[in-house]
């Protein structure tokens, strides 16, 4: 059920009420992956981890890198590159991990480096513009135009659903 009081283009574009402040103003961890810059609520936001000791699942579907152990709870780790469609960094290069929980599970998304915790104001949130590329349409919710940048806003929901499709 949409909040009457929020803009217009927050509730057409399924921003969930719970990462909304007081001040009609939402913190996103931005992060980069391929060049684009995107943000994660900071809600959603368990740990922000550097580079891990990943165990690789046999069989598993090729965005799936494998799991580790944080805290002594097992976690699946993502690559969002590939999610995207995009190749991996090169084995040289170092990597970073944003842990979020989806279903009651964690899962730590590998992504090319963790940026600062960004406080916007909802009332600049706009849907996607029309050139978005269907598959980052997808697994967003939409955009903030920043000074330099354009930091698309994950649906993390939307990015892990493919797990467990392909044996459904």
């Amino acid at each position: 059920m949409a909040n009457e009081n929020l803009p217009s283009t927050v509730r057409n574009a399924r921003v969930p009420q719970a990462f909304v402040g007081e001040d009609d103003t939402a913190q996103f961890v931005s992060i980069s992956i391929g060049g684009q810059m995107f943000g994660i609520p900071v809600l959603l936001v368990h740990d922000v981890l550097g580079p891990q000791r990943i165990t690789r699942i046999p069989l598993a579907p090729a965005e799936i890198a494998g799991s580790l152990n944080l805290r002594g709870r097992i976690v699946t780790a993502v690559h969002v590159r590939r999610r995207l469609g995009l190749e991996p960094l090169p084995a040289d290069q170092k990597t970073m991990s944003i842990v979020v929980e989806h279903h009651g599970d964690l899962y730590s998304l590998i992504v090319d480096s963790v940026g600062e915790v960004l406080m916007l104001n909802l009332d600049n949130f706009e849907p996607h513009p029309p050139t978005m590329p269907s598959h980052i349409r997808e697994i967003s919710v939409g955009i903030y135009q920043l000074k330099d940048n354009l930091l698309v806003i994950l649906d993390v929901s939307n990015l892990l659903d493919f797990i467990g499709q392909e044996h459904a």
